[in-house]
């Protein structure tokens, strides 16, 4: 599991960049190659080259959780399923939004609590820093950044909306996944991630 990390704050879902980069890699680019074309065509519309080389970076580790079954989902699928496939390619690479999506989101599901509040999200954060030197020696900015951060992820994949009257609430999305994707996690090993967006046991 990878170590916490406060660094998708600066990244965020880049749903369209990872679904370019997923038809690249099912055509026969590799990782280094992808990131060559990044920093000299620029395909992922990033200003300067440091961030084009960091967005190109954080791609490739994302789509190396992912094997050719899941990367064709992400490339070629439904909306609805290429956004739930790129979300998991970030849960797999971010210990701490896996670790809030599980005892987060899907306990909320669970509980049939369907909303999330800047509570929820203090709470998680005071408890990870508390089992966490790491998490501890962060700010109350990056705190603050970092939920803004897995809002905008949840709702853009599809997982949350916005509450109508309360912009500090999220309100759950329980996602409807396809059978095939089920079974595909099941037999690699990937379920428990699966479970933390819909609450299963």
């Amino acid at each position: 599991m990878p170590t916490y990390s406060s660094n998708i704050k600066s990244m965020g879902f880049l749903y369209l960049e990872t679904k370019k980069a997923a038809s690249l890699r099912l055509q026969g680019l590799s990782a280094d190659e992808i990131k060559k074309k990044s920093l000299q065509e620029n395909i992922f519309l990033m200003k300067t080259d440091i961030r084009k080389q960091e967005v190109a970076s954080y791609i490739m580790n994302r789509l190396n959780t992912l094997d050719v079954f899941l990367l064709s989902k992400l490339a070629t699928g439904s909306l609805s399923t290429s956004k739930l496939v790129a979300f998991l390619s970030i849960i797999k690479t971010d210990r701490l939004l896996y670790e809030f999506m599980r005892e987060v989101f899907a306990e909320k599901i669970m509980l049939m609590d369907y909303t999330i509040t800047a509570r929820d999200f203090d709470s998680f954060f005071q408890r990870k820093s508390e089992q966490s030197e790491k998490v501890a020696s962060w700010s109350d900015h990056t705190y603050g950044n970092l939920a803004r951060t897995y809002k905008s992820i949840l709702i853009n994949a599809g997982l949350a909306k916005e509450d109508s009257t309360d912009k500090k609430k999220l309100n759950i999305a329980k996602p409807l996944l396809e059978q095939e994707i089920i079974v595909h996690a099941k037999a690699t090993g990937d379920y428990d991630y699966l479970k933390t967006m819909i609450g299963g046991q």
